[in-house]
């Protein structure tokens, strides 16, 4: 493959895969068994768990109706670019991001008293201030400090960058956001106290350290999917109970891979598009930061926790779709996860926006504005040079010497 290409994947559609008698269960639709499990589901959650907490009444009404909407999803939304471990379990994550899109949606409409109080009907502890923590206090570069700056956020940046690895499937684009990522908390740390890092934090705990780690080890299962066998057999063609068992497992692999080649130097396309992923990952890393300041969130919050699994979910059949739209030519269309995962993080861009007044006071100091704006002079004319003057540049010199 010349340098610079890119792979088109082959046109998106679920996996096809053999039929095995053995799961042949979990192969049929089952629409009418699904509709009565859902229906004695709602039978006993209306008739046996009223109670005089109006809150309580209000969550399992909540969590019911969530619940019932998500079947419905599993029904009748198409089914997505996978089938491991079910192509059922991806339509339940589209209908559960169609509820998160649905819940943003809602706090958007109602104003930063009343969004914070929306907080408290998930837990009566939220809907208080919560205390600024900055780390950047003591910077001196000693074992003490750095042993110090090491705490559970700490795994949680390598198991972060894990899940991206799996998602994006090439080292470089990881990087570059993890980069792109630090250099934003500079820029921001005026406005955010916990973004106020020290040198060697930035540096050396998140980027050479945890995300290193996370990377790395996301790409070494990036390339053992790419290299394996891929060869399905029924559960009863295994004779022994011990391969039975791995079958079982496996079924919750994928059932084939597909490595992302991204190339942004080989058209314009293909730049853009490049570079709107960068700023999507971006956006979605910094969005929940900026939620939880906003809405009394702490970061340790199941909530939090709850976002950052559901993106994660999100992500790995949007960015399946959005590469499929990136290289292959024929697909004129995106694909509905990565439509809908476009509109999440844009919803919570607005509600960031708009609770966002009265709150950050210092405005962008200079350097900042200057640095950016090089950045983006540098991003806007890079793709002139590459794709309009440097073809016709070489194109020219070519025709002299011919």
């Amino acid at each position: 493959m010349a340098k610079g290409s890119i792979k088109a994947s082959p046109r998106i559609s679920p996996d096809s895969d053999s039929p095995d008698p053995t799961l042949s269960f979990f192969n049929k639709p089952h629409t009418i068994t699904l509709l009565v499990s859902t229906f004695l589901f709602l039978l006993y959650v209306a008739f046996y768990t009223n109670d005089t907490d109006e809150n309580i009444n209000n969550k399992w009404g909540l969590g019911a109706g969530s619940m019932v909407f998500i079947i419905i999803g599993i029904v009748l939304f198409r089914d997505g670019p996978f089938i491991r471990p079910h192509p059922a379990m991806w339509r339940a994550v589209l209908a559960m991001n169609v509820l998160y899109e649905m819940g943003l949606i809602y706090i958007l409409f109602q104003n930063k008293a009343s969004a914070r109080g929306t907080m408290k009907f998930f837990d009566s502890k939220l809907g208080i201030p919560l205390p600024e923590k900055s780390y950047a206090e003591n910077c001196e570069f000693t074992p003490a400090n750095v042993w110090d700056g090491i705490d559970i956020f700490v795994l949680a940046h390598s198991l972060g960058w894990f899940g991206k690895a799996l998602i994006l499937r090439d080292n470089l684009i990881c990087w570059i956001i993890s980069i792109f990522f630090e250099l934003c908390e500079y820029s921001l740390e005026h406005q955010l106290a916990n973004f106020a890092e020290c040198w060697w934090d930035h540096w050396l705990l998140d980027v050479l350290i945890c995300n290193w780690l996370g990377i790395y080890v996301g790409n070494r299962w990036c390339e053992y999917f790419e290299v394996k066998t891929y060869q399905w057999n029924g559960i009863r063609q295994i004779p022994t109970i011990k391969g039975k068992i791995k079958r079982a497992g496996a079924q919750f692999t994928p059932h084939s891979w597909t490595s992302y080649e991204w190339a942004p130097t080989r058209r314009l396309f293909n730049y853009f598009g490049f570079v709107i992923l960068i700023l999507a990952f971006t956006l979605a890393e910094l969005n929940v930061f900026y939620l939880k300041y906003l809405l009394w969130v702490p970061p340790e919050h199941y909530l939090v926790i709850a976002r950052l699994s559901l993106i994660f979910l999100f992500g790995i059949p949007c960015v399946r779709e959005y590469y499929e739209f990136y290289s292959n030519p024929n697909c004129k269309k995106i694909g509905i996860h990565a439509w809908l995962m476009g509109a999440t993080i844009l919803t919570e861009l607005l509600i960031i926006f708009k609770f966002s007044s009265g709150e950050f006071t210092n405005p962008f100091p200079k350097h900042v504005v200057y640095g950016w704006s090089i950045a983006f002079s540098l991003v806007t004319l890079y793709p002139v040079w590459q794709f309009f003057i440097k073809p016709r540049f070489f194109s020219t010199k070519k025709q002299k010497q011919n």
